[in-house]
């Protein structure tokens, strides 16, 4: 019996991490320029609320600036040519909540490296911690499926899309690309020849029934797209 109960605590605290995530609110920032990105913090792990949030920042990510919310006051971690290596929020003892039941967003601004149609990983520790002081940390660091196999949480993603306006865009892909929703939802359509794709269901329903017209399901490195946003 003390066996059983074990093994359903274990798979309670698993399926509370799995629920907790940090992950990127904002959607996909356009590469090469500056943008502002909302990371969510939705839940803390052992029903504690989250005391502490630190997000490393990748090379190639410049210009930091996070902004102060009503989580905690930001500070920064520089290396020795003065460049921002991570960002951390650490939450005051007398403003933690009883239980888990806060919601937080944090917000840094940043210039992206012009990499379009790629990924840039925020890896992020959080710790949780009880008004006993009690306390829990979950690294978010995972960025590749091995990581996920192996069970590591997965970092917040930062989908590169390329700099755009509204209207049509001619586009380079430099690399290929096969989550066409992940880089290419918010587009009302994508042309590369005769091939198409919209997340729209009613345009994607349209171009599936367009004589002369096939669904465009990924794209090659080389290729060049026309894009309405």
């Amino acid at each position: 019996m003390r066996e059983r109960s074990l093994a359903v605590a274990a798979v309670l605290l698993l399926a509370a991490v799995a629920q907790a995530h940090i992950e990127i609110a904002s959607g996909p920032a356009q590469a090469n320029a500056t943008n502002e990105v909302v990371l969510s913090v939705g839940h803390g792990t052992d029903n504690a609320d989250t005391s502490s949030v630190r997000v490393q920042i990748p090379t190639g990510v410049t210009s930091v600036r996070p902004m102060r919310s009503d989580f905690a006051r930001p500070a920064i971690e520089v290396d020795g040519a003065g460049l921002t290596t991570a960002v951390s929020w650490q939450k005051k003892d007398e403003d933690l909540l009883a239980t888990d039941f806060g919601f937080y967003k944090l917000t840094v601004r940043l210039k992206t490296p012009n990499a379009p149609f790629t990924t840039v990983y925020l890896p992020a520790t959080q710790v949780v911690k009880h008004l006993d002081g009690g306390t829990a940390t979950v690294a978010w660091v995972g960025t590749t499926a091995a990581d996920t196999d192996a069970g590591v949480e997965p970092a917040p993603a930062l989908r590169l899309v390329p700099a755009h306006k509204p209207g049509w865009n001619k586009l380079a892909v430099p690399v290929a690309v096969t989550d066409l929703a992940g880089y290419l939802g918010d587009a009302q359509i994508v042309w590369r020849d005769n091939a198409a794709y919209s997340s729209n269901p009613t345009t994607a329903d349209q171009i599936a029934h367009t004589a002369g017209v096939t669904p465009l399901t990924a794209l090659a490195a080389g290729d060049t797209i026309w894009v309405k946003y």
